[in-house]
């Protein structure tokens, strides 16, 4: 990727070789997991003078300084991907004007979704028609964006971030997303000057955002044909003697049985968060969890959503959970309508390995859904693997990381506005509180 973020100790190329032996393949992938999650706390290692930490070379993240995360780039951006919000006639201009700019005057080359080309209204804009045969376009869900973008405007509300978040499923170019849409807690820029500010962004001038992703594996119960696979893999060779044609047929079956297993076990990364509930059962969800392997407890209730700090104020607040600035390295547990007055959310750190399965006595499945989309069901002996990605999305600030979080919570979500308090006035206080008599008792003293 062409960009950089000054004091950054990520090293993403560490192993977790010196880590001890493990019992199991899936201890052995939970401290994989753990090393390289996003902004794994680096502690100070001294304590007095003989305690110390013990020495973790997989230890590959630190918490910075918020104002250390400024853009760099190695060389300058040439391509760009703009992503509108899809049938809202009010992005329409914006949309055609910072598009023609781009290419005139920037001389990028611009990728936009070729869904977006269909709009009955763009057809209709001679302005638009003027740029169109320059613009490279690419369809979701079937070209690959990887390495191919090194900067992305969104145009719209925070749907679109999302939306980016979703079209890369790894590392993810710097994403610059102006508020046209109807919430903007996400989206910090406004369009008036866009001019200007994109030129800032493009020569380096900008504070980053690094908001965090949650990994998301689904582990079927018919995942278990690989472990059969690779025990029958190993029998076969283990033997002196193997019939040629024999050994061909059943090495098919047996990729044909990891290639299954790999579909089903698909990584998701979401931006928001995951949210497991009870569908449209009319029983309570039962749903255990489990934190890095141990047992924790089970929610009886509407549901769960695992979130990110940038979750935190989506569906987590409305849950009753706390608001969490995006650059505090955690994951959020929110249960839905708990049938409990005591479970109350609670936050671990980023790094932990959440599981989640439908407990065996449950009375029905469960649905997952992931940043609101690829709803699926959860069945009995299903479970879903979340911990934090190594891959942020790199949110480009308007200000900096926490005057444009404070503002998004006072501008969108109202945060502690009330009506001012009046100053006390001790002497008009006295006198409205105070009878007549009282105070013609005071002025006889």
């Amino acid at each position: 990727m062409e960009i950089i973020v000054v004091d950054s100790k990520n090293d993403d190329n560490n192993s977790s070789n010196g880590a001890g032996a493990y019992n199991s393949e899936e201890d052995a992938m939970r401290e994989w997991w753990r090393t390289r999650s996003l902004n794994a706390p680096s502690p100070f290692q001294q304590f007095g003078p003989c305690g110390r930490i013990m020495k973790n070379s997989a230890m590959v993240m630190q918490i910075q300084d918020p104002a250390s995360q400024r853009l760099t780039w190695y060389k300058p951006p040439l391509t760009v991907l703009v992503i509108k919000k899809v049938r809202d006639s009010t992005v329409l201009n914006p949309f055609v004007t910072l598009v023609e700019w781009l290419v005139q005057e920037k001389h990028m080359v611009v990728w936009v979704e070729s869904a977006v080309l269909d709009d009955p209204l763009l057809q209709e804009d001679t302005k638009f028609q003027s740029i169109k045969d320059k613009l490279v376009t690419f369809k979701d869900g079937r070209d690959d964006l990887t390495d191919r973008i090194d900067f992305i405007v969104c145009l719209g509300g925070d749907g679109t971030l999302l939306y980016a978040s979703l079209l890369f499923q790894q590392s993810v170019p710097p994403v610059m997303a102006f508020h046209l849409g109807s919430l903007g807690f996400l989206t910090p820029f406004q369009f008036i000057n866009f001019q200007e500010q994109v030129t800032n962004v493009l020569e380096g001038h900008a504070a980053l955002t690094l908001r965090s992703r949650l990994r998301c594996v689904i582990v079927r119960k018919s995942d278990r044909l690989k472990e059969v696979a690779r025990e029958k893999q190993n029998c076969l060779f283990g033997s002196t003697k193997i019939n040629n044609n024999l050994l061909n047929s059943d090495n098919t079956e047996i990729e044909n049985s990891i290639s299954a297993t790999k579909k089903q076990s698909t990584n998701i990364l979401v931006l928001n968060e995951v949210v497991i509930d009870r569908g449209p059962s009319p029983y309570l969800s039962n749903i255990d969890l489990f934190l890095d392997g141990k047992y924790i407890t089970s929610v009886q209730g509407d549901g769960l959503i695992v979130s990110t700090p940038t979750g935190s104020t989506a569906y987590a607040v409305a849950a009753g959970a706390s608001m969490i600035h995006p650059s505090v390295p955690a994951i959020m547990v929110t249960p839905i309508c708990p049938h409990s007055l005591s479970f109350r959310p609670i936050v671990v750190p980023a790094g932990v390995e959440l599981k989640i399965s439908v407990s065996p006595d449950s009375r029905n499945t469960s649905w997952v859904s992931f940043d609101g989309r690829n709803r699926q069901e959860l069945l009995h002996g299903d479970s879903l693997r979340v911990t934090t990605s190594i891959y942020p999305v790199p949110s480009i600030c308007a200000q900096d990381q926490i005057s444009d979080w404070f503002d998004s919570l006072a501008e969108c979500l109202h945060w502690n506005v009330r009506k001012k308090q009046k100053c006390l006035d001790e002497l008009s206080d006295l006198t409205a509180s105070g009878s007549e008599d009282t105070l013609d008792d005071l002025d006889r003293m």
